[in-house]
């Protein structure tokens, strides 16, 4: 495991108070799929596996990390219903700003 994809899965962890590793299979799967759709939306996520031969990943965005961090949560499923929608729709506004920001980027280039 890369060294940035270890600080994410450590964040996530403890963002959702997991201490064992009885859940690490499905965090991995929820950050795979976090970073899935913000790709799908244009945000920029740091490829966490570069080849051998690339230049170290850039630092992840902390609105990015906070966004993947949201997803897990809302998709987790230890909460009730309401906090999952809520966690949800956090994310996706944070999905959003990304995805305007990025267009605003663009548009002033």
């Amino acid at each position: 495991m890369t060294k940035g994809r270890a600080a994410m899965f450590e964040k996530v962890k403890t963002a959702l108070r997991l201490k064992s590793g009885a859940f690490d299979d499905e965090v991995h799967g929820l950050i795979a799929a976090a970073i899935e759709d913000l790709r799908t939306m244009g945000v920029h996520v740091p490829d966490f596996n570069p080849p051998p031969d690339a230049e170290p990943p850039a630092v992840v965005a902390p609105r990015v990390q906070r966004a993947i961090i949201l997803y897990c949560k809302g998709h987790f499923g230890y909460t009730t219903a309401a906090d999952s929608a809520r966690f949800l729709k956090a994310y996706d506004l944070q999905k959003s700003a990304l995805h305007f920001e990025r267009g605003r980027k663009i548009a002033l280039e």
